[in-house]
């Protein structure tokens, strides 16, 4: 049996392709329109999902939509009726495209999936968020907490789940919420929302909450179960495109940062700040679902469980002997969360858990387009592209001792990975060891920030003497405390931490034996790690893409299925002038 699940219209548009429960095909929009985020309909992703499986429209059991359209449109109306006069702007953009497309969400599925006839159910937004994450898990029963801007009304909810079934018993609802309240803060720093919450988090490293204090008392009101209420006094995005308003600028004595201008320190302090508060209401809001369920067990969903820093504080200070978070846990990981949903809850389908932990991370992962040595080799030979093929040893052997000397490699193999984070099979990789390296990333490759940081790929069984952390992180979603910082100081952010990825033999054998090739030639089991693309770009989809990358940038090497390629060897006629598309520094 084939389900299919969708999600699109507000960013991360994606689709998944589940055969008899399990994800046989998922990818998002933007790897094949190449535009960052895009939230439009899904098509390429859809069509890719059907040709991977070869199967046609007809063959499609059943269809699920990530929200229910109707009453997102409800609490849009009811909130510009709430805000008039104000909000009117917003309401002249937002209204037609809602009119338009955005409320036949049904039709659109049918126009495009000709010949499918069957049931399309539309879950509630956070029942998505949350049957992703349980039914990711190797849990039987948890406690599940859903977290994020906004879904239909709900910004964030808690409940448990059992079996099959999950059950959403509490709710926090717009205008109230804690996502919104962060990006407030990443629009404020000069960030774009959406997009730049992640960067909020590294920033904060740099600083102290030195507007803790100002934060309670004029932005957030917090009770001791983790519920809230925001003072929206001082927020705009009930009525505006923008997140906040002058009252919110006064009160921090400064103007919203505009992009790619100088950050100062009290723009680390007040990302510092809002930081904290963040954490504090997670640990509260974990603290009480704990009482109210009495469950060892936690899955955690939606957009903000992406901040590793806030994560990593779930599992130390919380009060779950077990907390698992999906490597996608934001809108886009929802396309297999109503997938999950439809096929368990709705059909009724018996979900046998998976023991084996390296099956769930390959199946939660790597399940994107591949590209086989032969279609790799045409499309190089094609365009003339200089290149050597390297065997089985060479494969290995050559990009470990390339990257040890210094060099910064383009790592492009297998099924593309899952979710926002490169995890071994579209990467950049270079040494943790020298210092210089993060700066040289930064400004070289990826013409980003010089306050991000990298993160570390680390052979899995030497986690714990690299890291103090108790548990794996197969996904790059926690944050922890480098133990041997001297050691691999390009992959230790300024507060000595790393966000790591821990890699098993079995769950993708070609990236861990190619760390595992470094180690020996270096001794250390450690890798920089980072997805291959430029900022502004998705991370790469096809061999074309990851050769512009390379040629774009200043890439040493690109090892591509079995094929090697030198930046020196290359016709300079080739190269990629990125500066022109994604505006970069």
């Amino acid at each position: 049996m084939y389900n299919l699940g969708i999600s699109c219209y507000y960013h991360d548009s994606a689709a998944a392709l589940l055969k008899d429960g399990h994800v046989i095909a998922a990818v998002e929009e933007e790897r094949f329109s190449r535009k960052k985020f895009d939230d439009d309909f899904p098509s390429s992703a859809i069509n890719w999902c059907l040709e991977e499986a070869k199967i046609a429209p007809n063959e499609l059991h059943s269809i699920a939509f990530y929200d229910k359209s109707v009453l997102k449109f409800e609490r849009l109306l009811d909130n510009y009726i709430a805000v008039a006069p104000k909000g009117l702007r917003s309401f002249l953009d937002v209204m037609p495209k809602w009119l338009h497309k955005r409320l036949w969400i049904k039709d659109e599925i049918k126009k495009h999936l000709k010949g499918f006839n069957g049931k399309i159910i539309f879950p509630e937004h956070h029942l998505s968020h949350a049957a992703y994450a349980f039914y990711t898990s190797p849990f039987n029963e948890s406690a599940i907490i859903t977290v994020d801007g906004v879904g239909e009304w709900s910004t964030s909810s808690f409940g448990y789940a059992k079996e099959n079934s999950i059950t959403l018993t509490n709710d926090i609802r717009w205008p109230h919420s804690l996502g919104l309240f962060y990006s407030a803060f990443t629009y404020f720093l000069g960030f774009q929302v959406n997009e730049g919450e992640y960067k909020l988090m590294g920033l904060s490293s740099y600083g102290k909450p030195k507007f803790y204090d100002l934060i309670l008392d004029n932005l957030i009101d917090i009770k001791d179960d983790g519920s809230f209420h925001l003072n929206m006094d001082y927020f705009a995005f009930t009525y505006d495109k923008v997140m906040t308003n002058k009252k919110f600028t006064e009160l921090f004595g400064i103007e919203p940062r505009k992009e790619d201008t100088k950050i100062g320190q009290i723009h680390f302090d007040i990302g510092a700040s809002a930081q904290k508060v963040l954490e504090e209401v997670l640990l509260k809001m974990a603290n009480y679902v704990h009482e109210q369920t009495n469950m060892k067990n936690l899955c955690l969903g939606g957009g903000v469980a992406l901040n590793g820093v806030a994560n990593k504080k779930i599992i130390d200070l919380g009060p779950f002997e077990h907390v698992h978070i999906p490597p996608s846990p934001g809108d886009a990981g929802s396309a297999v969360g109503c997938a999950q949903y439809l096929y368990y809850s709705q059909l009724k389908h018996n979900r046998i858990l998976e023991t084996n932990t390296t099956s769930m991370i390959s199946e939660n992962v790597y399940v994107g387009p591949s590209y086989s040595d032969e279609e790799i080799t045409q499309f190089l030979d094609k365009n003339k592209i200089i290149h050597e093929k390297l065997n089985d040893v060479s494969l290995l052997q050559k990009p470990a001792e390339l990257i040890s000397q210094g060099n910064v490699v383009g790592w492009y193999q297998g099924k593309m990975e899952w979710g926002p984070r490169a995890l071994g099979n579209r990467s950049i990789l270079a040494d943790p060891r020298n210092p210089k390296m993060k700066e040289i990333l930064n400004e070289k490759i990826k013409h980003r920030e010089s306050f991000r940081p990298f993160a570390p790929s680390i052979l899995e069984e030497f986690t714990k003497e690299f890291f103090d952390i108790d548990v794996f992180s197969p996904y790059m979603l926690l944050v922890a405390r480098v133990k041997q910082p001297e050691k691999i100081p390009a992959v230790t952010h300024v507060d000595g931490t790393g966000r790591l990825q821990t890699v098993s033999k079995t769950s993708n054998p070609l990236f861990y034996n190619l760390i595992n090739e470094f180690f020996r030639i270096t001794g250390i089991p450690v890798i920089i790690n980072t997805s291959m693309n430029v900022r502004g770009e998705p991370i790469v989809n096809t061999p074309e893409d990851a050769f512009n990358c390379f040629m774009g940038t200043d890439l040493d090497k690109l090892v591509i299925g079995k094929c090697y390629l030198d930046k020196k060897k290359q016709n300079k006629l080739l190269k990629k002038d990125y500066s022109k598309e994604f505006e970069l520094d």
